[in-house]
């Protein structure tokens, strides 16, 4: 059985530029997320970077103890959506390049 280093190489290459796709992509992906019935919201991007906040008055004027909470909350559902972004988008592009890479007369069992 032979294998071929050049059509290896192509597919890495594919791979490199799936991978810097999806990176761009998540960078312009945006989510949402709230907390304590709307009264803390964030905006994230697909890096984890918050973009946004915003707090209603009320919970800073009748509650500011329960703020950290809320901001808290918030951003970590915002976080856990992105989590979810990234999950499914790898799913589909390493499932795209898995296919590839099986169907293109790799040896069995490397990968």
């Amino acid at each position: 059985m032979s294998f071929d280093f050049g059509q290896m190489q192509s597919m890495l290459a594919q791979a490199k530029q799936q991978y810097e796709e999806l990176r761009q992509k998540l960078a312009r992906t945006t989510v949402e997320a709230s907390a304590g019935a709307g009264m803390v919201w964030v905006r994230m991007n697909g890096e984890k970077q918050l973009l946004e906040v915003r707090i209603d008055p009320e919970v800073v004027k009748n509650d500011p103890d329960m703020l950290p909470d809320l901001v808290r909350a918030a951003v970590n559902e915002a976080a856990r959506q992105v989590d979810e972004t990234v999950k499914l988008e790898l799913g589909s592009t390493m499932g795209g390049l898995m296919g590839g890479l099986t169907g293109g007369g790799l040896p069995p069992g490397l990968f």
